[in-house]
């Protein structure tokens, strides 16, 4: 199970004033399970992401991984157990290498980060297998430099890249909201299947409120540094999209 324990955080405006982007969290996820959070700019999505990747040490409360408490390990250390997508595809690889080098790269993470002249054929035709999977027209681009592909597939890239290692944990922060419609449900797709495959935790953060009740098996709505609803289940199976811009509505009504 991957926890946040009462999670709180103060951060500090160019001005010097104080913003709490988190205020008591609590999240429990069951091992394998993907979720969705939704909520306005703002409100500590993205905070609540960092939270979990390390990128912070928490003013209060704890994350727990299995029960482990890593509140206070390192973003470096915990990056070997969370692979993470952010929104611009452009972040997530390195342009001047090629997409076979990319993934070589992120095969190392964590260990010794030297590549060899040229890679093994047998790297190759494993990279190339995975490519080949998705449908993103990859497997024949190994040699192409990643800066020379479309948006949607340096993010399958990038989406492959974060986990290559099998990581315990995956966090997409709006990871599709930079592409064209097409290409997003390409990458959506794909999202869905190694999810699925890899069996690890996701939390994909989304503004699209189609994604938040068609992908994974829950949904978080987050206001104001805080978790407000939390939909799974049947009740979630019954909601549209229109039910969820009727709560955000609620949210902000006198």
């Amino acid at each position: 199970m991957i926890q946040l324990v009462n999670v709180s955080q103060t951060f500090e405006t160019p001005g010097g004033e104080p913003v709490q982007a988190l205020r008591g969290v609590n999240l429990s996820l069951a091992m394998g399970q993907f979720v969705c959070v939704i909520g306005t700019n703002g409100c500590g999505k993205s905070t609540m992401l960092n939270a979990l990747a390390g990128r912070f040490v928490p003013d209060e409360g704890r994350v727990l991984f299995e029960g482990e408490d890593v509140t206070r390990q390192s973003e470096a250390v915990r990056a070997r157990q969370v692979g993470r997508v952010f929104q611009n595809p452009y972040h997530g690889t390195a342009p001047t290498l090629t997409v076979a080098e990319n993934l070589r790269l992120a095969s190392l993470r964590g260990g010794k980060r030297h590549l060899r002249t040229g890679l093994r054929r047998a790297e190759k035709e494993r990279y190339r297998e995975l490519l080949t999977r998705y449908g993103m027209g990859l497997e024949d681009r190994l040699e192409q430099g990643a800066g020379s592909l479309s948006g949607g597939q340096r993010q399958a890239l990038t989406l492959l890249m974060a986990t290559i290692q099998r990581p315990t944990v995956l966090l997409l922060d709006e990871h599709t909201a930079a592409l064209d419609p097409r290409a997003s449900d390409q990458v959506i797709s794909m999202t869905r299947s190694i999810a699925q495959e890899l069996g690890c935790t996701t939390l994909m953060v989304t503004h699209s409120m189609q994604q938040a009740l068609e992908c994974g098996d829950a949904t978080v709505m987050m206001h104001q540094g805080q978790i407000v609803d939390r939909f799974e289940g049947a009740a979630r199976a019954a909601l549209v999209p229109a039910d969820l811009h009727a709560r955000f509505d609620a949210l902000y009504r006198p």
